[in-house]
């Protein structure tokens, strides 16, 4: 359902700006290399200016080309579905490569964090099956959203737009499709001013 609402944002989008390049980045589809053990170790290494192998040396610079692949982008556009109260995992992993310290956010010597990709709009569509509203029993539960927009404001984006459709299951498939449409004439309108 969030896909939907993304899709209909970028078509009043790119009607409104047919000139704008867009890429699109499907998690699912997309090869991602592992943030593992020899991934930490090697960024660890390379960052410290310690001895390092190729090997290391290589899957470093898969994770920084990665990034820079990200950063490149002018405006971003996500679609988050709910899963288990989260985010997939496949987006999860993403975030695990992307955020990482003198690429995405600095440190200084006192400890306080920077973002590094700065002065860039994102608009996001999340989709849940149940209701979260904020002041909610519920609202505990939604590690999506809250995440979400935590680790993008940690790297640095203040401009961040969003859409929230619910509930796509709880009560049942008639509210579903209303509050669908609602979010997409929405997303609609929202693009005329990203």
């Amino acid at each position: 359902m969030c896909g939907a609402v993304a899709e209909a944002f970028l078509d009043s989008y790119t009607r409104l700006h047919p000139e704008e390049v867009v890429k699109r980045l499907d998690l699912f589809k997309r090869s991602l290399p592992p943030f593992d053990l020899a991934a930490a170790t090697a960024k660890y290494k390379i960052m410290h200016g310690k001895g390092h192998s190729p090997a290391d040396r290589e899957i470093w610079e898969e994770v920084v080309a990665l990034i820079q692949e990200f950063k490149v982008a002018d405006k971003y556009v996500f679609a988050v579905p709910m899963w288990n109260f989260s985010i997939p995992y496949r987006l999860k992993q993403y975030i695990d490569i992307i955020v990482q310290p003198g690429l995405t956010f600095s440190v200084d010597e006192k400890g306080n964090y920077a973002g590094l990709v700065t002065s860039k709009p994102v608009f996001v569509a999340y989709s849940r099956g149940g209701r979260y509203e904020p002041g909610s029993a519920a609202e505990s539960f939604d590690l999506q959203r809250k995440y979400v927009e935590l680790i993008l404001r940690f790297i640095g984006f203040e401009e961040i737009l969003s859409i929230v459709v619910e509930p796509t299951l709880a009560a049942g498939p008639d509210t579903a499709g209303q509050k669908r449409l609602a979010a997409i004439d929405a997303a609609k309108k929202m693009a005329e001013s990203f």
